[in-house]
């Protein structure tokens, strides 16, 4: 039974991942071959052409997405984890309407999100910036950020919290030297989630940010897909190079989020 439950998690895994060794294969196949048929199902007579291709067009709208990704992330943390404080530990009047709007927050269409900055921006002068799809991007991340560090912050003992007080320290010294510390885990979590969703958003970009002379890598892959666009090998080469730091990221910190996803939900 268990070696039936393996080989079913093996096959069921494999159908998954397909579509990204498909992916790698084609960035690998050479243009005459892409309409096969049938395709190779291994990149024979493969060529570096697409990649050669990423490098000379797509690293500018890499190092865009890179910047907008840091930038969401710090603008998160920055709003996120000072609210999810004052929400577990100081009970401000209102937290709960605020914890419920957080979450009704989470469940608006992006779309619907982006018309509405794309009027403020307009008006505003941020339009086709990098700081506005930074702004854009964080009103996804905080929300989540918000909820997440709020259940870990809730199990921190209120002892250790009465322990800096009683040695002097006052609430700002308290949630620099206490709380963030013991919240690593969570931290590392939603700092992780804010990344991809920036990394990986095309709607913001596509509305915010499609005039502007920086532009995230979604925009790149995009403006390689045309009615007469035959270069699917950069296409992939340009998803496969874009999927390595979302992968790196995910391999390094896969015990953190796991640790800062589960917080919480078991109360001793």
């Amino acid at each position: 039974m268990r070696h039936l439950k393996t080989a079913t998690g093996l096959v069921l895994t494999a159908v998954m991942l397909f579509p990204v060794y498909w992916m790698i294969n084609v960035s690998f196949t050479r243009d005459q071959d892409m309409r096969k048929s049938p395709p190779n199902w291994f990149p024979v007579d493969g060529t570096l052409d697409g990649y050669r291709a990423v490098l000379d067009q797509q690293l500018p709208y890499l190092g865009v997405s890179l910047v907008v990704g840091l930038g969401t992330v710090a603008l998160t943390l920055l709003l996120a984890a000072p609210a999810a404080y004052s929400l577990a530990k100081l009970r401000p009047r209102g937290g709960g309407a605020l914890s419920f709007v957080l979450l009704i927050a989470q469940m608006i269409p992006g779309i619907i999100m982006a018309m509405g900055f794309y009027a403020i921006f307009l008006s505003t002068g941020v339009l086709n910036t990098v700081a506005g799809l930074i702004v854009a991007d964080s009103t996804l991340a905080v929300p989540f950020a918000v909820l997440i560090l709020t259940t870990f912050m809730s199990g921190i003992p209120e002892e250790l919290l009465q322990a800096a007080r009683t040695d002097g320290a006052g609430v700002v010294r308290t949630f620099v030297s206490i709380v963030l510390p013991v919240s690593r885990n969570s931290i590392i979590t939603v700092s992780l989630f804010a990344f991809l969703w920036a990394w990986s958003d095309f709607v913001f970009a596509s509305t915010l940010d499609q005039g502007g002379d920086h532009q995230p890598i979604t925009l790149g892959i995009y403006h390689y897909i045309g009615n007469n666009n035959q270069e699917w090998n950069a296409i992939m080469a340009t998803a496969v190079i874009a999927s390595i730091p979302a992968t790196i990221l995910l391999v390094v910190a896969q015990r953190y989020v796991a640790a800062g996803v589960t917080a919480g939900a078991v109360k001793d």
